[in-house]
């Protein structure tokens, strides 16, 4: 699984030449999407109007909702000093859960706001993903 956190939202919505040809790509394979945590696309929203409907605008964009697990364990998250509810909610969508047993990669402007064991890649770095 593959998620965006609030700076890569934001990047997204600017033109990130690599973020929006890995959305275009993604938008041709059946059943990869990059998934958006609810609370980061609520940030990039209330830090710049419109961002949320150019980022959705993008076929291969799904929400991760808040729902009532991912509500308690944000906020406990929140509570134990991990970050913000966009930094909380995109961690604990990094985190295994039973419906994806794959590995979750976390596309981020800022790797350091994740602590140790979460895999996170700057959307900048060279050779994102394997492009260029």
């Amino acid at each position: 699984m593959i998620i965006l956190d609030t700076s890569a939202v934001k990047a997204l919505a600017s033109g990130h030449k690599t973020l929006n040809l890995l959305a275009g790509n993604m938008a041709h394979t059946p059943g990869d999407r990059l998934n958006v945590p609810a609370m980061c696309l609520m940030q990039a929203e209330a830090d710049e109007e419109n961002i949320s409907r150019r980022v959705l605008a993008f076929s291969s964009v799904v929400v991760d909702t808040l729902d009532t697990m991912a509500a308690v364990s944000v906020g406990t998250m929140i509570r134990d000093g991990y970050g913000g509810p966009d930094t909380c909610h995109a961690l604990y969508c990094a985190l295994p859960r039973p419906e994806f047993t794959g590995m979750s990669i976390l596309l981020t402007g800022n790797e350091d706001a994740y602590p140790p064991g979460i895999i996170t890649v700057d959307i900048d770095s060279p050779g994102m993903l394997g492009f260029s």
